[in-house]
């Protein structure tokens, strides 16, 4: 006689991630954030530079575009937006190298405090990383210490690129700032899922655990167990 099985798919947890109450701040914390990550070895780029920033001026590089009705009212200017092709160098100091672009628009974004959502893309000029680029998107709470932004994306090198961002204020006042910037970036990341089945036949219960790799082939699956 034939035995019909039900196959019913009970869980898919997906484990991309390690779980913790807390994160660390800053450029440290990041990097020993994503030593932790359950992801298929691979290479990590760490970067460092400044990012330059000047609002008036005969060197002006960020133009207000826009604003709301409200802007001038208010203590954050919520609603004014910017316009911003800025120099990326490897020192504070402006007349050091440049290795790229910053451009984008910033906009403040909040009714409580100086607040931007940033559009920022990363554009490289000099050695290896020449004509590659990075994707950011997030919001900026310019007057905190340390602020994380995520890396949403990337070209050349840096395609399908995932990472994170740590900025902190270098040097600030009413018409320029130095932003201080460390990148981890992965490229091409893959993250282990795990999924479990549940088989139910008549008399007993099998499960079959298995797994596969995003961004790859690779296929673990283990033997069923009669419960």
């Amino acid at each position: 006689m034939k035995i019909e099985s039900v196959v019913l798919m009970l869980c898919a947890m997906v484990i991309a991630i390690p779980w913790a109450q807390s994160v660390s701040e800053g450029p440290k914390g990041v990097e020993e954030w994503f030593k932790e990550l359950p992801i298929k070895k691979q290479k990590v780029t760490k970067l460092h530079f400044y990012f330059h920033d000047t609002t008036t001026g005969p060197r002006q590089t960020a133009f207000q575009i826009a604003e709301s009705n409200i802007s001038s009212t208010t203590v954050t200017q919520f609603g004014r937006t910017f316009m911003f092709d800025n120099p990326l160098t490897v020192e504070p100091d402006a007349r050091s190298m440049r290795i790229g672009k910053g451009q984008g628009f910033f906009g403040a974004a909040s009714f409580e405090e100086p607040r931007f959502l940033m559009n920022l893309n990363f554009v490289f000029t000099q050695g290896k990383y020449n004509g590659s680029t990075l994707q950011f998107l997030g919001t900026n709470p310019i007057l905190h210490r340390v602020r994380e932004m995520s890396i949403v994306g990337g070209t050349g090198v840096f395609r399908l690129a995932r990472g994170i961002a740590t900025a902190q204020t270098y040097f600030l006042n009413d018409t320029s700032s130095i932003v201080e910037y460390n990148l981890m970036v992965q490229d091409k990341i893959k993250v282990m899922l795990r999924y479990v089945l549940f088989v139910f036949d008549i008399g007993n219960v099998f499960i079959i655990e298995s797994a596969f790799i995003i961004g790859s082939t690779s296929r673990i699956r283990r033997t069923p167990k009669i419960l």
